[in-house]
């Protein structure tokens, strides 16, 4: 019994079928066993694109994307120019051999929280959600740019929609990424209240990856906004107490709270520059490092 199932799923799947042209004799059986792809079948192996590199720092990463960086600046909606770029960046990073999970927001076509505030029709809760589909929308455009560039990928959903997307399941996240695949994974964590900085902060611990890399259009944090003051300072390195008590707005209070319980170190950098994802992954001097000391020795900063 051990024997069979540890080759169950190297076996394929039949289903019985009429075959409608075919001539049937005596002694025909009236159905045939024809092989059958399971919607939820495990598809088979494909091979890492590439070996990991002797510089690589980070075998497996988060990246938060917000909905906006899929948009020009200033504009909404998704720009097929701004797609193309955050994917090549990211098959750059996935080809030096990193493991890639993707959380992205939905700010570009519909923010929940600020939404239900401005329409009093639509209560929080349901505001929420439509910022959750939001984000699978984001993660559709995403995957299909990544698909474009040759990316073998994966969207993962933590709201049911399976026409579109699988839903999220801890180890088949893992498996996928195993395999060399990206992951996109959208809709928060399936419960409104909660911002997709904490789904990232959350699904970091779940798949176990090395770092959360929060992509900005900006160098990194800041004491101040820089496009409103010049003379704001560029921090290289915070604690997450650092963070609280400044009030820097990095993430939300939640997602830092576990990181900072976890002890998940997190990358705060400007993804507009070309070949950043690249160096954050190798662990090179790029935007603002946030976690305990050594960490932050041991990624040489």
């Amino acid at each position: 019994m051990s024997g069979f199932a540890n080759t169950r799923k190297s076996l394929p799947f039949y289903e019985p079928r009429l075959l409608a042209n075919h001539t049937f004799q005596r002694g025909d059986p009236l159905f045939f066993l024809l092989p059958l792809t399971r919607p939820d079948a495990e598809m088979p192996d494909i091979a890492p694109s590439s070996q990991p590199e002797g510089d690589l720092r980070y075998r497996r990463v988060i990246l938060k994307l917000s909905g906006e960086s899929l948009a020009e600046s200033g504009k909404r909606g998704i720009s097929d120019n701004e797609l193309l770029a955050i994917a090549r960046q990211i098959k750059s990073a996935h080809e030096s051999g990193c493991q890639i999970a993707i959380v992205n927001g939905g700010g570009n076509i519909l923010r929940g929280a600020s939404f239900s505030g401005a329409n009093a029709s639509v209560q929080e809760a349901t505001a929420h959600y439509m910022g959750m589909l939001a984000t699978v929308i984001n993660s559709l455009a995403l995957q299909d740019a990544l698909d474009s560039i040759g990316l073998q990928t994966r969207v993962m959903s933590a709201l049911p929609v399976d026409r579109v997307a699988e839903q999220f399941i801890r180890r088949r996240a893992i498996r996928h990424l195993e395999k060399g695949r990206v992951i996109i994974l959208s809709g928060g964590i399936g419960s409104p209240f909660v911002t997709t900085d904490t789904a990232a902060a959350q699904r970091a611990l779940e798949i176990e990856a090395d770092v959360i890399l929060k992509a900005t259009r900006v160098d990194g944090v800041y004491s101040d906004d820089p496009e409103k003051n010049p003379h704001a300072v560029l921090y290289e390195q915070l604690s997450y107490n650092e963070v609280i008590q400044k009030k820097l707005r990095v993430m939300d209070a939640t997602a830092i709270a576990l990181c900072n319980e976890h002890r998940k170190p997190i990358l705060v950098f400007n993804f507009k520059q070309d070949g950043n994802i690249v160096r954050a992954v190798r662990g090179e001097s790029v935007g603002t490092w946030i976690g305990d000391p050594q960490d932050t020795q041991t990624n040489q900063r």
